[in-house]
């Protein structure tokens, strides 16, 4: 027998080429032969191949059997099926728009500088200095920015403290490859890694462990996903922001999207921008991407609904399930009922469905009708 080997030809061809790449980098910090770079500095957010090795479209050592970049790529082959199956033991139902989870609720930082700090409630800031300080981590990967902070120019970064997850803390809306601080955080010596990151991003430590990626897919012990309908080119600061408002990027202070761009700058000015506007500027990765709600993570958060200052919180897992009520006893976070705004939740489904039917049509990620045997642990 013939053994289908799926690399890098293929994962080229049928993703990085197809629209269907998202720049999540799981690919590139996958490989263990170090063939692979990631472009974050032209605008593209995608992975390459080096030309000595192979060229752009094919591997030597694909050639040879290597898989490991398929195998951790969140967009390749059948894709929900595999990591639905692999982490629930089943496929989720047609009428589940955001996802197979165990409850939905609100929960708020009960720490007023988490709260300050962070976007909304301030939950994934509390969250993950609770996962440093008791042990369940060793580092978390998040986007920050650059520098002094005055490009919003949004880059992975790696913390292990709680003075790290605050200067990460908030949103920018533009794309960072969180998965790509993966090295740094191994050779500061982290063997146990959250991962912060919207759904096209947090669904990579699952394509892993449920295609036996090894010990970069068994490194990763939290995954924490954020709602996202999209991400824009940062050359919406410039292009929009600064042409068309007069709002430069260096006096920005905070942004959020609350059904417009609200821009907070620091001489205490607020400004809002419609989405509409925006739209020109998404970027090329999302255009493609069927999942709003982030629903491979351990928890997914996102600040809908009719309060500003919570978050709605989505519990997917035994483990984030776990975490939330250890929390909750330890009066980190308050917690309410999804029933004192079920609008939040009727929105998050809408903006799924919304998604989903942007995805590929006919792809095999949207689809009960593959059979996926269920994979075991490595």
């Amino acid at each position: 027998m013939v053994r289908d080997i799926k690399h890098w030809k293929h994962l080229y061809e049928e993703v990085v080429t197809t629209g269907l790449c998202t720049g999540c980098s799981a690919c590139v910090i996958a490989c263990p032969h170090d063939v692979l770079g990631y472009d974050a500095q032209s605008g593209a957010y995608k992975p390459y191949h080096f030309e000595q090795d192979g060229g752009a479209t094919d591997c030597t050592h694909g050639d040879k059997g290597c898989t490991l970049c398929t195998r951790a790529c969140p967009r390749f082959g059948a894709w929900e099926p595999e990591i639905d199956t692999y982490l629930h033991g089943r496929v989720r139902e047609e009428e589940e728009l955001s996802g197979i989870y165990q409850e939905v609720c609100l929960t708020q930082a009960t720490d007023e500088e988490l709260r300050n700090n962070g976007q909304d409630g301030g939950l994934v800031s509390a969250l993950m200095i609770y996962a440093l300080e008791e042990g369940i981590i060793d580092a978390a990967l998040l986007s920050g920015l650059e520098g002094d902070g005055t490009t919003w120019k949004a880059v992975p970064l790696v913390a292990k403290s709680k003075a790290e997850v605050l200067a990460a803390a908030g949103s920018r809306y533009t794309y960072c490859a969180n998965p790509y601080g993966y090295a740094d955080a191994v050779a500061a010596g982290a063997e146990r890694i959250a991962l912060v990151g919207m759904g096209c991003q947090v669904s990579a430590p699952a394509a892993m462990a449920a295609r036996r990626a090894g010990k970069i897919a068994r490194r990763f012990s939290l995954t924490v996903g954020l709602l996202c309908s999209k991400t824009f080119d940062d050359a919406i600061f410039d292009e929009l922001f600064d042409a068309e408002y007069g709002i430069k990027r260096e006096t920005i202070r905070k942004m959020n999207i609350k059904g417009v761009f609200q821009i907070y700058t620091k001489d205490g000015g607020y400004h809002e921008v419609p989405l509409k506007q925006a739209h020109a500027w998404t970027r090329e990765g999302c255009l493609m991407c069927p999942d709003f709600a982030a629903e491979h993570a351990d928890i997914s958060a996102g600040g809908i609904g009719a309060y500003a200052d919570w978050t709605l919180t989505v519990i997917r897992s035994d483990l984030g399930k776990t975490i939330l009520e250890d929390m909750e006893n330890k009066n980190l976070i308050v917690r309410k009922s999804i029933e004192e705004d079920p609008g939040a939740l009727k929105l998050m489904n809408k903006l799924s469905a919304v998604s989903r039917k942007r995805g590929p049509q006919g792809a095999q990620s949207f689809t009960k009708k593959i059979e996926v045997r269920p994979s075991m642990p490595s």
